[in-house]
């Protein structure tokens, strides 16, 4: 009388184990990625928010005038406002009463090995 075997071969078993660290080599990619990209959004929505809180500014802390002022953030983020003044002036009458203004502001920071950028512009109306 034959017994019969019961359970599985060292192969099949090493195959299996093939399987499962292929399945986590390839989880933890995704996983590594998610996080990079995390991290990516969130220094382009701090950027951003800079970025705008320094558009709020032109006007109210730093003359609207045409110019250049610049500054970092925290040693982390570097912001840059150009102030030029638009070609055309709105005339009613016969003085100009408004002059328009293009405000931009670019923020950037290194990322790695890489420099990431946001520009934000907008147009002022300031007095002649």
């Amino acid at each position: 009388m034959r017994s019969k075997q019961a359970g599985f071969s060292l192969l099949e078993i090493l195959v299996a184990f093939a399987v499962l660290s292929l399945s986590l080599g390839v989880l933890l990619q995704i996983f590594s990625r998610a996080m990079e990209t995390t991290v990516i959004s969130q220094n382009y929505s701090l950027a951003i928010t800079v970025a705008e809180s320094q558009l709020n500014a032109v006007g109210v802390d730093l003359p609207l005038q045409p110019g250049t002022y610049n500054g970092t953030l925290d040693n982390a983020i570097d912001w840059n406002i150009h102030i030029d003044q638009y070609p055309t002036t709105l005339w009613l009458g016969d003085s100009p009463q408004l002059v328009p203004y293009q405000v931009t502001v670019v923020t950037s920071w290194r990322d790695g090995g890489r420099r990431r950028r946001v520009r934000l512009s907008t147009i002022r109306l300031g007095a002649p």
